[in-house]
């Protein structure tokens, strides 16, 4: 049981994961601050925090455990705010998809309560932002990422892992590095592709007839082209490296295609299709569908 929830980003993800906490019995009060009062405004008339803080910093005071659920571009600035009232028992998490940038951001600014510091990438989210849309059961049977470091309390991690686990989550543990590579294949190279392929659509003169005919299969490849600009833009330049090796490796299975085609090749055409259909008939997710 904490005491008091720092909630540092009142939207989904934050306003979610407070949601999840009262529910589950894990907190008694959460102090919430956005960089939008209003935002915060909605929050407490919603029941997602219990006080409205008009800072980051006083939001921390008193509490033991933070969360700090804002773009990751924004991670460096709001630990900075904060850094003079993080004291070594508080268990501080973030929820950004990226973790090399947040863990350097976090080294910087919060240097001898680094080790105070779980980061933390819960694989869940909905297309549809703002805190009207958290969910209680938002991270429920969800996969959640921790990329410890180092210097990593190990009472801290230990508190991530049952806080995690309480609210139904699956854990895990890599290193950011690891991570990065990963989520640059599977989630941010897709979102890439779907916001690609709407732009490649719309820009066409006929763009709005050929939606016009689009069923299922549309619908269900591009929901993710929906999500919220702003995280998303962050989140593609802040793991550049790693999406743009995955951009180069898709780059040649899609010309491999191209050039099957062009050929009239169908056979081969045949054969790596049928590469695709199997791998993604076999695979299974280790969590129920998120983002």
């Amino acid at each position: 049981m904490f005491e008091q929830l720092a909630l540092i980003g009142c939207g989904l993800m934050g306003g979610s994961f407070a949601l999840a906490l009262k529910k589950a019995g894990l907190v008694k009060r959460v102090v919430g601050y956005s960089k939008s009062p209003s935002t915060t405004e909605r929050a407490r008339a919603l029941g997602v925090i219990d006080v409205e803080a008009p800072s980051a910093l006083l939001a921390v005071s008193g509490a033991d455990i933070v969360l700090i659920a804002v773009p990751v571009a924004a991670t460096e600035s709001t630990f900075r705010a904060i850094k003079h009232l993080v004291t070594s028992q508080m268990l501080i998490m973030d929820v950004g998809s990226t973790k090399r940038d947040v863990i350097e951001a976090g080294r910087r600014a919060l240097r001898d309560h680094f080790g105070s510091f779980v980061p933390a990438h819960p694989i869940a989210g909905k297309e549809v932002s703002g805190v009207e849309n958290a969910d209680a059961d938002l991270y429920t049977g969800r996969q959640i990422i921790l990329t410890p470091t180092e210097r990593t309390l190990t009472t801290q991690l230990q508190k991530a892992v049952a806080v995690w686990t309480a609210l139904g989550c699956q854990v895990q543990q890599m290193s950011p590095e690891q991570h990065d590579a990963s989520f640059a294949a599977v989630s941010h190279l897709p979102h890439m592709l779907a916001f690609a392929l709407m732009n490649s659509i719309t820009g066409q003169s006929q763009g709005a007839d050929y939606l016009s005919l689009a069923g299922p299969g549309f619908r269900d490849f591009t929901r993710i082209a929906a999500s919220d600009p702003k995280v998303w833009r962050d989140i593609l330049l802040a793991n550049r490296e790693e999406l743009q090796t995955q951009v180069r490796v898709f780059r040649d299975s899609l010309q491999a295609f191209e050039q099957l085609i062009a050929q009239g090749d169908n056979q081969a055409l045949e054969t790596l299709i049928g590469q695709a259909s199997q791998a993604r008939a076999a695979w299974t997710m280790t969590s129920k569908p998120t983002h």
